[in-house]
């Protein structure tokens, strides 16, 4: 039985904030490319469909990743933003596939329980969008996820865009969605660059699938461990020290193909 759901990992980053001249994703942890581990979260969700989305150093990047991994690759020739990214991607997103679960590459610690959590409840609710949030203490610097007086999910808000009485909620998009595919293709083609970033945002589905009516979701977690992005030699230093105290892996996602 043919899989339904695809992974698409956004590595096509530069880092500038990591003052490195390698690529982002390609920073080891404990010995092991960071985007190894967000790759084999993703084999376990949806096996070999896999596209990663390079740009940066993208020979160097495809050619370190193939030497463990089938998959699909897209180019990211411009860094429009990340909903660019995503749309670059869909071509090669093979036919049968029904739901995308879209995935960071510097984000190495989510566990693959907590993404099936995501994929089943995306499912059983029968949702266009579903979003992994993340109830946080200080969410500065976050996208936060905006709520309508019925509850339901309406808007994801970059940090730069927030109003004052948006900076103080606190549930924060994690980065990861589980979008159905034929809406995604729908929803790309009517992003817009009118943010502070002057970017193509991925978020903006949420607004687009609120405003036509579709089923949108999230997913919460409390545990915001396992959502930290990697932008820094700092955030580098953090996650390793993570992972190296629960003895070089995640016991629930260890791997001895990696480990």
């Amino acid at each position: 039985m043919e899989n339904k759901i695809a992974v698409v990992i956004l590595a096509a980053g530069l880092g500038t904030r990591m003052k490195s001249g390698r690529a982002k994703v390609l920073h080891e942890i404990l010995g092991v490319p960071m985007v190894f581990y967000v790759l084999e979260t993703a084999e376990r969700i949806s096996g070999n469909d896999i596209v990663v989305v390079v740009g940066n150093q993208a020979d160097k990047v495809k050619e370190t990743v193939t030497a463990r991994f089938r998959v699909y690759f897209a180019l990211q020739e411009e860094q429009l933003g990340t909903g660019h990214a995503v749309q670059c991607a869909i071509p090669f997103i093979p036919k049968h596939v029904e739901d995308v679960l879209i995935l960071c590459g510097d984000v190495p610690l989510v566990r693959p329980e907590t993404l099936q959590r995501l994929v089943e409840g995306h499912a059983d609710a029968q949702r266009d969008v579903s979003v992994l949030s993340v109830d946080m203490e200080d969410p500065k610097g976050y996208g936060r996820v905006i709520y309508d007086e019925n509850g339901n999910v309406s808007d994801i808000v970059e940090q730069a865009d927030a109003t004052e009485e948006q900076k103080k909620i606190r549930s924060v998009n994690s980065g990861i969605y589980c979008v159905k595919k034929s809406f995604l293709s729908e929803a790309l083609n009517l992003l817009d660059t009118d943010n502070q970033q002057g970017e193509f945002y991925l978020t903006d589905i949420v607004r687009i699938g609120y405003e036509h009516g579709r089923k949108i979701g999230t997913l919460a977690s409390s545990n915001f461990e396992e959502f930290i992005g990697v932008n820094s030699q700092e955030d580098l230093q953090k996650v390793t020290s993570i992972l190296s105290h629960k003895g070089k892996a995640l016991d629930e996602r260890s791997d001895k193909r990696l480990y």
